[in-house]
């Protein structure tokens, strides 16, 4: 080994949980494991927003309550509500 050369902790095993990754990666610096890093070649393509607005908790959690009720997301319930109040009628 080299005098710059660390010794360093086996990375986790393919068997490994993700608890067991993330102990791991709590304790030790990605900088010492370059050479386990894998390039790769990645597209996105991002054809969808998401907005954050704040409300106030008694009102999500009516609305929670409906989505649950109904079998559907929070965001299907606001989307919703917001297209019928906002948005002008497809009919005209």
């Amino acid at each position: 080994m080299t005098p710059q050369a660390k010794e360093r902790d086996p990375l986790p095993d393919e068997s490994a949980s993700l608890e067991e990754i993330a102990e791991f990666w709590d304790t030790h610096d990605t900088a010492d494991y370059e050479d386990a890093f894998v390039t790769v070649d990645a597209e996105f393509d991002f054809r969808r927003r998401h907005f954050e607005v704040e409300v106030k908790e008694d009102v999500f959690n009516a609305l929670r309550q409906r989505a649950a009720r109904l079998h559907v997301s929070v965001e299907d319930i606001l989307d919703e509500l917001l297209r019928n109040d906002f948005l002008p009628s497809a009919s005209g």
